[in-house]
Parts: structure tokens; C-alpha cells; sequence
């Protein structure tokens, strides 16, 4: 039991929860490089990706490399917010807001890649210890697509200060 539910309706929460801090960051990623602010895409998206590292650290294990990438992501999105609602994303603030967003979104993909090769049959038997290639190639391309595409955030994302006026206070 994890906060009074059964473990596996927890996984399923903490999955769903993921999945959804995926899909927002997705938008919110392209909605920067076409240099506009989303701010209810980027609310949920950094909503439901601090929820992710939180309740990551809730299940019954030991402090290893999913617990690593949780803590790192928390640091992270605490910089995206500090350059979001602090800085205004002006200044350095922009590019800090870029970059830290794109690497919470990275961290959530990168889990999502261990996660589909450790539980979907077609990707386990590909890369069952996940030290072969396939897997080193799955997650090299994400990572080169995502320095790419957050290279092209940076240039491109300029948004106008009325677009960064927060909606919820966060």
C-alpha cells in the first residue's frame, strides 16, 4: 500500500501521471521552438512532471538510479520555475527556463525509454539486460534529439512578457 492505495493502482497513477508530463512537455517543447508561451500546457506540464519525481520516490525501494534521476528532475524543474516566475523568462532567465525544461522532459523520456524496454515484450527481447544495442541506440537517438531541439528552443523561444504573466501562481 502507497498512501492508502494498493501498490499497483499507485503504479498506474504514477504511469498516468508521467504519460501526461510527457505529452505536456511535448507540446510545450514545440510550442517553444515555434517561440511562443503556452502557459497552461507549461503549468501541466510542470505540474504533473514535479508530481512524477514526487511520487517516484514514494514506492518501497532503495535510493538507486530511478531515485538519481527523480532527485536530478527536482533540481531541474526547480530551476525552470525559478527562470519561469522569477526571472519572468527574461534575461538569462530564457534560456535557463529552455534548457531546464527540456531536460525535465529528457528525464521523463529517458525513463520512459528504461521503462519500455524493461516492460513491453517486444523491446525486453531486443534488449533484455539493456546493455545491448538496441537499446543504447533507442536511447542516444533521444538524446541527440533532444540537444537538437533544445538548441532550437533556445534560439527561437522569445516570448512577450504578457504571455508570461502566470495564470494559477505557481
Amino acid at each position: 500500500m502507497i498512501l492508502g492505495i494498493s501498490t499497483s493502482a499507485f503504479t498506474q497513477l504514477h504511469v498516468l501521471i508521467s504519460l501526461i508530463g510527457i505529452v505536456t512537455g511535448i507540446v510545450v517543447l514545440f510550442e517553444m521552438l515555434k517561440g511562443r508561451h503556452a502557459r497552461y500546457w507549461v503549468e501541466a506540464f510542470l505540474i504533473t512532471t514535479i508530481a512524477t519525481s514526487v511520487t517516484g520516490f514514494m514506492f518501497h525501494s532503495k535510493f538507486g538510479p530511478a531515485s538519481s534521476i527523480g532527485a536530478v528532475s527536482l533540481v531541474v524543474l526547480a530551476v525552470a520555475l525559478t527562470a519561469l516566475y522569477g526571472f519572468k523568462s527574461r534575461g538569462s532567465g530564457r534560456w535557463m527556463y529552455v534548457v531546464s525544461a527540456c531536460i525535465a522532459l529528457y528525464l521523463n523520456v529517458f525513463v520512459g525509454v528504461v521503462q519500455t524496454f524493461q516492460k513491453v515484450t517486444f523491446f525486453h527481447s531486443l534488449a533484455p539486460t539493456q546493455a545491448e544495442p538496441p537499446f543504447a541506440i533507442a536511447q542516444g537517438l533521444v538524446l541527440v534529439a533532444f540537444v537538437a531541439l533544445g538548441i532550437i528552443a533556445t534560439k527561437r523561444f522569445h516570448p512577450s512578457p504578457k504571455s508570461m504573466a502566470p495564470v494559477s501562481g505557481i
